[in-house]
């Protein structure tokens, strides 16, 4: 597949992707008016969004399939390492306002089971993972049909691993609480 094929899928998709980055944007604009979890996950939704806005000119240039794959996984490790930042203060948030509400006799202290949060994490992790195995196969030689394919079936692979995983962890989530 041409590189040009590809940078017209990947402008297509990010079209469409704007149901998630404009809020985003929104989000990053309000600045104080939004907890700081809120602006962190959406600063990760615009890394992700503009990682794969920027593969668009990358692919069109007909840049190698290295720095392509190292763009990519490293928008992916950006992206991941702020929704994890986000995740980490939401918490926080929510443990100041149970205490909160403890005070003032409200509703009761401590977290149920989240086993879409499990979900999230798992998730997260094997979208990071499958793009370093990605990434780390194109950069393994030289760029042809059959490296390209093996690298997508190996990323994928590592997606529905975890996948799978993830849904193991969520239904045991589901099951605690």
């Amino acid at each position: 597949m041409s590189h040009a094929v590809l940078a017209l899928g990947v402008v297509v998709l990010c079209a469409s992707g704007c149901v998630w980055y404009l809020p985003a944007v929104t989000d990053v604009r309000a600045g104080g008016d939004r907890p700081r979890s809120r602006r962190l996950a959406a600063g990760a939704c615009l890394t992700g969004w503009g990682t794969a806005a920027l593969l668009a000119p990358l692919l069109l240039a007909g840049a190698a399939w290295p720095t392509i794959g190292c763009v990519a996984a490293a928008g992916g490790a950006g992206c991941a390492a702020l929704r994890s930042r986000a995740l980490v203060e939401q918490g926080r948030e929510r443990r100041e306002t149970d205490r909160h509400w403890a005070v003032l006799g409200g509703r009761p202290v401590g977290e149920p089971a989240r086993p879409r949060r499990a979900f999230t994490a798992w998730l997260l992790a094997g979208l990071a993972a499958a793009v370093a195995v990605f990434a780390a196969v194109l950069a393994g030689g030289t760029a042809s049909g059959t490296r390209l394919a093996g690298a997508v079936a190996a990323g994928a692979s590592v997606t529905l691993v975890f996948l799978g995983l993830a849904g193991v962890r969520a239904h045991a989530a589901a099951r605690r609480g």
